[in-house]
């Protein structure tokens, strides 16, 4: 946090408004997806140093559902949206009506399902960031792991190169009529980047 000096409170809430609108945006796109009204609750949005991403997510050995993919363009960085396998296996149910899935031996279809979701998902929140910006963000092709979140972590690493200090995360909450699951979404800007976001935004770094 401390990149976020002394205007940090008022930098948090134009991220939490990024958060919002993304929210919005997917709610909207899963909605026509799957033919049928889905709802977010608003998003709770912080800023977490890297290192304790995989605490957030119940720890390094936990086994999680994770979809990640690259950020290219003006503000490059690594998405990561990441669910429990009992988060995992309750939006499958809560969004397909799908019964008795049980993780991590997922069917392919499941597979391609959770990371469709995690798709839209980083898509939605990254194009309010790029509207908000004006800045050029573009993803990659998702891929999607079950896997332990330290592992994950581990080869978003390898494949990406050095990861930036801190996390932009977004706990997501889904609901269709009471039934409701949970994932947490993180974008890892490269390092330099959460400068050149902020200065886009005309928020100023001191």
């Amino acid at each position: 946090m401390e990149l976020f000096g002394q205007n940090a409170e008022f930098k948090l809430d134009v991220l939490r408004e990024i958060g919002n609108i993304g929210a919005g945006n997917a709610a909207t796109a899963l909605s026509r997806l799957l033919d049928k009204r889905v709802n977010m609750k608003v998003p709770t949005v912080s800023v977490l140093p890297f290192e304790q991403i995989a605490d957030r997510v119940g720890g390094a050995e936990t086994v999680v559902v994770a979809v990640y993919l690259r950020v290219v363009g003006d503000a490059p960085g690594n998405m990561f949206f990441i669910m429990s396998l009992e988060q995992a296996n309750r939006l499958l149910n809560v969004l397909l009506g799908m019964e008795d899935v049980k993780g991590p031996g997922y069917t392919e279809m499941e597979l391609s399902t959770l990371c469709e979701i995690g798709n839209i998902l980083g898509g939605s929140y990254l194009t309010s960031l790029a509207d908000l910006t004006g800045m050029r963000l573009t993803p990659t092709v998702p891929s999607v792991a079950v896997d332990m979140a330290g592992a994950i972590l581990g080869y978003g690493l390898l494949q990406f190169g050095t990861m930036g200090d801190d996390a932009l995360l977004i706990d997501t909450t889904f609901f269709e009529g009471d039934r409701q699951a949970e994932g947490h979404f993180f974008f890892i800007p490269d390092p330099d980047a959460f400068p050149r976001l902020f200065h886009s935004l005309g928020v100023p770094m001191e």
